[in-house]
């Protein structure tokens, strides 16, 4: 693959330029896929094979590449065939009976995975409130392995990442960064110190609600051979054409990105502004409590939002009632998804039940907003 405009480009122009062929007469300017299961294989280990399609295949190795230009890591990425076979990859880190310490407001698979792996008597689980950092940083005591997400999902609450990471190293603890709601391209958190970071690229990398991808990042060989071994192990591996997806998603970041960030914060705006919503979580919002530490740890607020209505019911007719917007789970595509979260019975309870996550898309800013006037209007109709 080529290094043009990787390293010392802006990254708007290395989510376009990366994980190309290298240019020569009558090359293909994106690279090809892979459809195979095996490889020709030849008794001359010097050679490094491929051998088999759970071993490797090279439609994954442009989009590890990229991705891992982007985070700033040193290796490549190891990609996943979703976003929670990273986080499990990840999480298996942790050693057979370790402590493992994790804001109890991340995101529900994960939390979910952690509480069953406390169950089964895999690891000690130890959840914490992230922003109570004094009690957290004495959870860290012990560790082995800690989870940290910022902002979190769906809550948006803006965690202190490179005070925590210091502190759980400190501790003696492996730090996991999920940084699916920022992007590499709006922080980077193995420059803040993180040992890993994992995506759902199914997300914001991959753009269109149309693939599942994950993807894990490391800067220590240790790391991320032991990440390599579980993917190769337990077969959570992507397929090629799911691979190439990504990173045709990738090309477009910059600009999808731009265009949803630039929406939500007009929409957090107006929202703020109306009588029915209660409350707006949005760090890009100069009255968020995470505002001043989001200025200092990212490039950008991102594009989800999250509101709050005065009652569970006014908050699910609002979802039931919007007509351009999309009711749904999941984030991160060209177009508006929005979910009262607490439908998902696996929501941590500290999630509101009158909460809606939205995950901004690139619509026209006027038309986003005429659907959800319309939207809380009926939803908020005195004669129900």
């Amino acid at each position: 693959m080529n290094a043009a405009g990787a390293p010392k480009s802006h990254p708007n122009t290395s989510v376009v330029a990366l994980g190309r062929p290298l240019h020569a007469p009558d090359a293909p300017i994106n690279p090809h896929i892979a459809m195979s299961s095996t490889f020709v294989g030849v008794d001359t280990p010097e050679l490094n094979e491929r051998g088999y399609g759970r071993f490797s295949n090279e439609s994954w190795e442009p989009l590890e590449e990229a991705i891992a230009t982007l985070e700033g890591a040193d290796l490549p990425g190891v990609s996943f065939a979703s976003g929670m076979a990273a986080v499990s990859a990840a999480i298996s880190l942790a050693p057979i009976g370790g402590v493992i310490t994790v804001a109890g407001t991340s995101y529900n698979g994960t939390m979910s995975l952690a509480r069953q792996l406390h169950d089964e008597g895999a690891v000690v689980l130890r959840e914490v409130n992230a922003l109570d950092l004094d009690a957290t940083i004495v959870a860290f005591q012990g560790s082995s392995l800690v989870w940290l997400e910022s902002p979190t999902n769906p809550l948006l609450d803006v965690v202190d990442l490179p005070r925590l990471i210091d502190a759980a190293h400190q501790a003696g603890a492996i730090v996991v960064v999920d940084n699916t709601f920022s992007t590499p391209l709006r922080q980077q958190p193995l420059s803040m110190g993180a040992d890993v970071v994992v995506h759902s690229a199914t997300k914001f990398i991959a753009g269109h609600s149309d693939v599942l991808l994950g993807i894990a990042l490391t800067n220590q060989r240790q790391l991320h051979e032991r990440i390599l071994s579980r993917r190769t192990l337990h077969g959570a591996i992507p397929g090629p054409f799911e691979a190439w997806l990504g990173l045709r998603g990738l090309r477009t970041l910059a600009v999808r990105l731009e265009r949803a960030e630039a929406n939500a914060i007009e929409l957090a705006q107006r929202l703020s502004a109306h009588t029915a919503v209660t409350r707006v979580r949005y760090p890009g919002l100069s009255t968020d409590p995470g505002h001043a530490l989001a200025s200092t740890q990212m490039s950008g607020y991102g594009a989800i939002v999250s509101i709050e209505f005065e009652t569970k019911e006014i908050a699910s007719r609002f979802v039931g009632s919007l007509q351009l917007a999309t009711p749904a789970t999941s984030l991160g595509g060209v177009e508006t998804l929005v979910e009262r979260r607490r439908r998902q019975l696996s929501e941590p309870e500290e999630v509101p039940e009158e909460l809606v996550r939205i995950s901004v898309g690139i619509e026209h800013i006027e038309d986003l907003w005429a659907d959800f006037e319309q939207a809380i209007q009926s939803a908020t109709r005195k004669d129900l």
